[in-house]
């Protein structure tokens, strides 16, 4: 018996953590992982006695307070966060940069907005209609504000 109620405890324990790490916001697996613990306790003090799930209560809550010690620490979350810095602004001038008849590559997919690449400057681009593969010729045929349309030279 005792094997069913450490298979409870662990699954609804992988459970929580899958709710908290990889599916966070959905509540269907932390509600079924947290049902399963208590599961797993209750069955315990039902079938074991009152000492043993007092010992089975004392183990689970100590396993879980590990878990957010450890998720808490600032090193665990170090290798899961983004450090890439974004240097662009918002509204740039980009008639300063580019302008119409200009020749360029495509850096992205233009599906229909990408990255293409002017005169040694990275700018998000839109196509006319068509979708555009990386490493293609590119021209601007039309600059509208802070939007710049291409298309494909053949």
């Amino acid at each position: 018996m005792w094997s069913v109620i450490i298979i409870l405890i662990l699954v609804g324990y992988l459970l929580l953590l899958l709710e908290i790490l990889v599916i966070p916001g959905t509540g269907l697996p932390g509600i079924v992982g947290f049902g399963l613990m208590v599961a797993g306790i209750w069955i315990a003090y039902r079938d074991q006695g009152m000492m043993e799930g007092h010992i089975t209560l004392t183990a689970t809550l100590a396993m879980s307070m590990v878990g957010v010690v450890l998720a808490l620490r600032s090193k665990t979350w170090k290798s899961a966060t983004l450090t890439a810095e974004i240097d662009g602004k918002a509204g740039q001038n980009t008639e300063a940069m580019v302008k119409v008849g200009d020749y360029g590559i495509t850096i992205s997919r233009c599906t229909p907005g990408g990255t293409a690449e002017f005169n040694n400057q990275l700018v998000e681009v839109t196509t006319l209609s068509e979708f555009i593969d990386p490493q293609r010729q590119i021209e601007i045929v039309k600059i509208s504000g802070n939007k710049i349309i291409v298309k494909q030279i053949t």
